[in-house]
């Protein structure tokens, strides 16, 4: 069974950082692509990034330059690192492991 556990949302002020990781328990974790999502309350799913298995990463427009994935294969975990927050990055925050399997979300509100 394949277990995702996502971690390390919160409340941050405007302009501020936060570092999201994803867990993978599985047996074989470096050939799959993993992605980020998330979703904000009336609004869709969105991908955020996406990270192939050599490492190549791709983002939404509304991140670029501001967030970065990351993952290291040894650990089975992957990163989010969210710089200069804005309130509309506010979301319920999602990984995916190869594009069939979602952790249950960590909440990121960005409020003053």
């Amino acid at each position: 069974q394949v277990q995702l556990v996502e971690s390390g949302g919160g409340l941050v002020q405007p302009e501020g950082s936060l570092r999201l990781s994803c867990t993978a328990s599985v047996s074989i974790f470096n050939i799959y692509a993993m992605a980020w999502y998330r979703q904000a309350p009336g609004k869709e799913r969105e991908l955020v990034a996406h990270i192939s298995n050599v490492g190549g990463t791709t983002y939404a427009d509304s991140v670029k330059g501001r967030f970065t994935m990351s993952r290291d294969n040894a650990k089975k975990t992957v990163y989010l690192q969210m710089n200069s927050l804005k309130p509309e990055d506010t979301a319920v925050y999602y990984c995916s492991y190869g594009g069939a399997y979602w952790g249950q979300g960590t909440q990121v509100t960005v409020s003053s």
